[in-house]
């Protein structure tokens, strides 16, 4: 008995190894930096808007990270927007970068609830926030959060067209 319990313990051992070995190998454990690079339009389907959204994407790390595809949501004004997928392949170098674009779709539905919604909320600033993870391979997937707003153009409401005369 006692010659199994050793032999056990001695796997338990060497798989606990092999795992922290296998993290060694990994990224620091500085998470990926990921910013809202732009947003194209593509062309539209039916009642749905299309966009290309553009993720800049930075490693603090030593090392490069592979990934194998993205998925993301878009929230503006704190209602969601749009989601997309992607099976883009790609790496970011260590300490460096890279962008990565993700179509996006965008309802009907959602549309005409942010344009109802306008009214009730802040009208100079428009805020967002964009979630997502990249799949990687052999490490799982690394989930983001950017975060931001823009400043909306701001119109004279009740004013006419015309410039005023003296």
């Amino acid at each position: 008995m006692g010659g199994l319990m050793r032999m056990w313990r001695s796997w338990v051992w060497a798989g606990l190894w092999l795992a922290m070995a296998g993290c060694a190998g990994m990224p620091g454990s500085d998470p990926l930096w990921v910013n809202l690079a732009g947003v194209d339009s593509l062309p539209s389907e039916g009642l749905e808007v299309r966009m290309a959204v553009k993720l800049r994407i930075q490693n603090p790390n030593d090392a490069a990270v592979s990934y194998d595809g993205a998925a993301l949501t878009v929230e503006l004004r704190g209602i969601d927007f749009a989601t997309g997928v992607s099976d883009a392949k790609g790496s970011v170098p260590r300490f460096g970068e890279t962008v990565l674009v993700v179509p996006v779709t965008v309802s009907a539905y959602a549309i005409a609830r942010q344009l109802l919604d306008l009214p009730k909320g802040e009208r100079s600033k428009l805020t967002f926030v964009v979630r997502g993870k990249l799949a990687g391979s052999g490490f799982g997937s690394m989930r983001f959060e950017s975060k931001g707003e823009f400043d909306l153009p701001t119109g004279q409401a009740g004013s006419s067209s015309a410039p005023a005369r003296n």
